[in-house]
This record gives C-alpha cells, structure tokens and sequence, in this order.
C-alpha cells in the first residue's frame, strides 16, 4: 500500500467546493470512483455520474505542485477532505472503470460558437424535464415500463442545443451537478478537440465523445 501525502488546497473554498462535487457524485452513485491527476499544482478530479453518460471535471488549485495520477473511491476521498484545513487525504486506489482509461485531451481546444446563455440552457433543461414528465403521464397504464420511460428519455436528453452538437444531457449533468451557474450572465463556454466536446463554467466542466470510442488511450 502507498501511502499518499495530504492534499493542500490554496484556498480552503475549493476543497468544500470538491466536497460538494463529491457528495452529489455519491448522491447518483454511492460506489463511485474518480479518477485524480494533479500536476504543476493543479488538480482535476473526473467523475462519471451514471445515466449521464458525460464526464464531470472538478479542478481546484493546490500549495504544493504535486505529480499525482490514481484512480480512487469518492466516497472515501469525500470523507477525507477537511473543509475548514483546507485538506484531503487520498485514499488508497482501486481499479479504475473502463471510462477513467480514456480521458479528455489537455490540449487542441478550440470554442464552438452558437452556445445559449446559462438562463436559456436551464430552462431548455426545465422544459424537458416537463416534457418527459407530461409524456409519462400520458403513458397508458399496461405501457408504464422502465423500458418505454427510458426510450423517451433517450429521445429527449439525445436532442442537441442548435447548431452545436451538444447534447441536453449534458446540460442537464451540468445543472445537476452544481456545474451551470445560477447568475443569469455567469460565462459559459463550449469548446471542441476532436471527437470531444466541452462543455465549461466557473465551477466545473462535462464534456463527452461524439464519436464511439474505439482505443484506449491513457492507463486506468
């Protein structure tokens, strides 16, 4: 076993912030893992929040420049953060899924225009979590099955947001996760590199392949 050294955030905000990204992944996934790469004193933290289909990316600044790359339980690295220290203790590693193997590029993004406003992206999310609602409800009593509700689930979260290609599944990862901000002119951006896109705020990205994956590219 390896002992890892504590993390020492730069500001003690960040570590609740990761705290608060944390519990919402365990809130969705109580045996979730993330994977952790920190260097130059930097530190992202992927998660994949189920159903979703996205990666979820939290990064936080450190003191130390630390060259760190596992794969952990968010349970257990969420019970090791020490909110008002500033801190977190990394917990040992475990066998990452097959999503933590292929990550995001660091590198070659380039902005994709025709992004709405945050205000315009939560309500797209409000009115289809409405539609599917209404459709639900519709749903004849012998065809309520978990299989027709995810069919038009698939349908409604699969529809893209104007010319971007951006899924509203993303969208609805990024409200869900705290990501999309509650200001009405808060920035947000979507850029591309390759088959990904990315979906960023001020309080975290999701980006997602919009081409199957074929190889795995980096180690678990």
């Amino acid at each position: 076993m390896t002992v890892l050294a504590p993390l020492h955030f730069a500001d003690a905000r960040e570590a609740a912030a990761l705290a608060a990204f944390l519990g919402r992944l365990v809130h969705y996934d109580r045996a979730a893992a993330v994977r952790l790469q920190a260097g130059g004193g930097a530190l992202a933290v992927f998660g994949r929040p189920p159903s979703f289909e996205v990666l979820a990316i939290r990064t936080a600044r450190l003191v130390d420049a630390v060259d760190l790359d596992v794969t952990v339980s968010a349970g257990e690295l969420l019970e090791g953060i020490e909110e008002s220290a500033g801190k977190a203790v990394v917990p040992d590693s475990v066998t990452g899924p097959p999503w933590a193997g292929v990550l995001p590029p660091r590198a070659g993004w380039e902005p994709v225009a025709g992004l709405p406003s945050a205000a315009e992206m939560r309500g797209a999310v409000a009115a289809a979590v409405a539609e599917f609602r209404a459709r639900d409800e519709e749903l004849p009593e012998e065809q309520r099955t978990r299989t027709e509700r995810d069919r038009i689930g698939r349908e409604i979260w699969s529809r893209t947001l104007g010319t971007t290609g951006l899924p509203l599944r993303a969208v609805h990862a990024a409200q869900s996760l705290g990501f999309l901000p509650p200001v009405p002119d808060a920035p947000v951006a979507l850029f591309a590199s390759g088959p990904w896109l990315r979906l960023r705020t001020p309080y975290g990205s999701i980006a997602l392949r919009t081409a199957p994956m074929s190889l795995i590219v980096t180690p678990g």
